[in-house]
């Protein structure tokens, strides 16, 4: 229970900066100040942003539960997690918090959202390649060797 709450309030802090704060920034720096008028862009866009949400939460859930952590790097799982999300593809809680700020670039139809959503994408696979990825290595050994040769990064892999 207790690391299921360590993971809820990481995430919540990961999700206020990265996916509502720094992006409110944005749109107000871009001079969205207003909801735009509500129609069927809106209604996709939150859809997306639900869904992103949806897979980034599951992710998170599967960190406390399976893997006993959090997605903290000062607080990560003590087991590998390759179930859930992380069966088809490595990063989804990444992949799904860029879907999440796709969906609020459809929403106010925002290139500088969408600019926003490129370098997230852009950042966060330099942080996998550079600190991620080898800390799981040297954490996890050929476990996670067996894992990375089996499931892609960024696509998901076919179900065998």
């Amino acid at each position: 229970m207790i690391v299921l709450f360590r993971a809820v309030v990481y995430a919540t802090v990961f999700i206020s900066v990265v996916l509502v704060i720094l992006p409110a920034r944005l749109l107000q720096w871009s001079g969205v100040s207003t909801i735009p008028s509500f129609g069927a862009q809106q209604v996709a866009g939150m859809i997306v942003a639900l869904l992103g949400a949806a897979l980034a939460i599951w992710c998170v859930l599967a960190f406390a539960v399976i893997g006993r952590g959090t997605p903290a790097p000062f607080d990560p799982p003590r087991r590998l997690v390759v179930r859930g999300p992380y069966r088809r593809v490595r990063n989804p809680m990444y992949i799904g918090a860029a879907i999440a700020l796709s969906g609020a670039a459809l929403f106010y139809g925002s290139l500088p959202m969408l600019a926003y959503v490129i370098a997230f994408l852009l950042l966060t696979h330099a942080f996998v390649r550079v600190y991620e990825e080898p800390t799981l290595r040297r954490l996890f050994g050929s476990e996670y060797e067996r894992y990375s040769a089996a499931v892609r990064r960024w696509l998901p892999t076919r179900p065998t």
